[in-house]
């Protein structure tokens, strides 16, 4: 369902009902979406603040500071156009005109279907794409508007060559990319002429980086073939 251009981005759900949020992550997470969870208004707003999210799946009644206060403090204080959608069991046509009116860019009243609310973040972020300059794989998140990138919130310190290196990994999720691929996709107008040894010890000093910070093997040798970015 989830298009190329929208895996990695990452969704904040706030919802106390744990049933609820636990199936609208078991949907996300199949879609290739990054998620972030929290149960009360409170611990919410932290989360914004550290996450920056793509995306938030809003419920409105919520304990200590209401889904209301949530959508006013991120447009008035924040000034923020975080893509806001409102999932509640405020089923009124007066409800839902308030909650457009605190930003909301989209209204889902519950009991709803997960497949349609899929389909409805989906649309979202395609028409506020602009909003989320970024991508999020499991503790692993590149700006490329700000030559950022980062595990677990805390920065990587790479060259110019190994950002792009990742931001081309990042942006073909779960594919095998052979060397001239990657080429290709880091100097497009063939500017300069790389090697496949050079490509390779970029590679190996990019995993070694990124080692450094967390076991996990984002970038795989595909033997043969090139080299894979996996996600999860």
């Amino acid at each position: 369902m989830v298009q190329h251009n929208l895996i990695g981005k990452s969704v904040l759900i706030v919802e106390d009902d744990p049933k609820i949020r636990n199936l609208v992550k078991i949907y996300l997470t199949k879609e290739g979406y990054e998620v972030i969870e929290t149960v009360d208004g409170l611990d919410a707003k932290e989360k914004i603040l550290q996450f920056d999210p793509c995306i938030i799946i809003l419920d409105l009644m919520l304990p200590g500071i209401s889904g209301e206060e949530i959508s006013r403090w991120i447009r008035e204080d924040l000034k923020s156009m975080m893509p806001i959608i409102m999932l509640t069991a405020k089923a009124s046509e007066k409800n839902k005109i308030q909650g457009f009116k605190l930003g909301a860019d989209d209204y889902v009243v519950k009991p709803f279907s997960p497949a349609e609310l899929m389909v409805r973040i989906e649309a979202v972020l395609r028409r506020t794409a602009s909003r989320c300059g970024k991508l999020t794989f499991t503790g692993l998140t590149i700006k490329p508007t700000k030559g950022e990138a980062l595990i677990d919130g805390e920065l990587l310190d790479l060259t110019h060559f190994e950002f792009k290196l990742l931001h081309t990994f990042m942006q073909h999720p779960e594919q095998v990319l052979s060397r001239d691929q990657i080429l290709t996709s880091i100097y497009q107008n063939n500017e300069k002429t790389v090697s496949d040894r050079t490509i390779d010890v970029h590679i190996k000093h990019l995993r070694e980086k990124i080692r450094n910070k967390t076991p996990k093997d984002y970038i795989q040798t595909v033997r043969g073939m090139g080299y894979k970015f996996v996600g999860h």
